[in-house]
């Protein structure tokens, strides 16, 4: 699938300096400017610049209010297992290879080919070896959603990428020195995170985008804008606009415009008359507008805003 991504010359610069000093990257913004979309972005850079050195694919942890640091590695169904060893009323110890999971952190380290590692054992965990140490890109979503231990923790398992499994005896590995693990954290800023982890990132915030640069977005979603076209979404954008800046609680991001674009696609908004355009941008407010507090202060300007 095409990555629909455009990174800033200043984003761009940011993750390359964090690729460089082999540091996180951290990310904030408002929901839905594209942080999360930005890896897959930052894997087709580095796998256009190292051929053949990447995973083929962002290894993505979605941070709970309850991780904690070692889950980046693996899980263990703990329940699952002793639930199958009752059911099956076996006397033999049933695996319990068979009820873990190996996470992005444990994926990346198995995927750089660490030394003595079974392949029959990743098989169970749905991992195949590749030839050669594969460098991987990491995504670890919503970081400020985890307890405060969670982000102290993670420092010394970035710093060693190193883990063992308690539930198999003897199951240890780190990663092979000869891949990297490049890490892109975000954040929505619901809370503040410690400055100990701080210092260890880099840090980019990415701005609400504006003008020719929101523009660019939505031609890059939409498939391009015809000279044809052109003048209508100037003005659809600036209706959007408008109704980001009347909004109180919640302001409508990225992923909701383009939602709200395809939308009055499909409902004919092109070939209609401007008084029906007119009522279909009224109509559809409901994919901008997410909050009772957002509809009560847009509902005054809309007059306004609506030629």
């Amino acid at each position: 699938m095409p990555i629909k991504y455009k990174a800033s010359d200043s984003l761009k610069n940011a993750f390359e300096a964090a690729v460089q000093m082999k540091q996180p990257l951290l990310l904030t913004g408002e929901p839905g400017t594209g942080k999360t979309e930005m890896a897959r972005w930052a894997l087709e850079y580095l796998q256009n610049k190292y051929p053949g050195r990447f995973h083929e694919e962002v290894l993505v942890f979605n941070t709970k209010t309850v991780s904690r640091a070692t889950d980046l590695f693996y899980t263990y169904d703990a329940l699952s297992h002793f639930q199958a060893a009752n059911l099956r009323n076996i006397e033999r110890t049933t695996p319990a290879e068979n009820f873990i999971s190996l996470n992005a952190f444990g994926e990346a380290v198995a995927y750089s080919r660490p030394e003595g590692l079974d392949p029959a054992l990743l098989q169970t965990f749905g991992i195949a070896l590749p030839e050669q140490p594969k460098s991987s890109v990491v995504l670890i979503d919503e970081v400020d959603k985890a307890p405060r231990d969670f982000t102290n923790d993670l420092l010394d398992e970035i710093l060693h990428y190193r883990f063992a499994i308690r539930e198999i005896p003897g199951f240890k590995a780190q990663k092979n020195p000869a891949a990297d693990i490049v890490v892109i954290l975000t954040s929505n800023s619901e809370k503040n995170l410690p400055d100990a982890f701080l210092r260890r990132c880099a840090f980019y915030h990415i701005e609400f985008p504006k003008g020719q640069d929101l523009r660019d977005i939505v031609s890059l979603h939409l498939g391009g804008i015809t000279e044809q076209t052109k003048a209508g979404y100037d003005d659809l954008i600036s209706f959007f606009e408008k109704i980001r800046a009347a909004s109180v609680r919640k302001s409508p991001a990225t992923a909701e415009l383009i939602a709200w674009l395809k939308l009055l696609q499909t409902k004919g908004f092109w070939s209609a008359d401007t008084a029906r355009q007119r009522q279909l941008k009224e109509e559809n407010l409901s994919f901008l507008i997410k909050t009772k507090d957002d509809l009560d202060a847009v509902h005054k300007v809309l007059k306004q805003i609506l030629p």
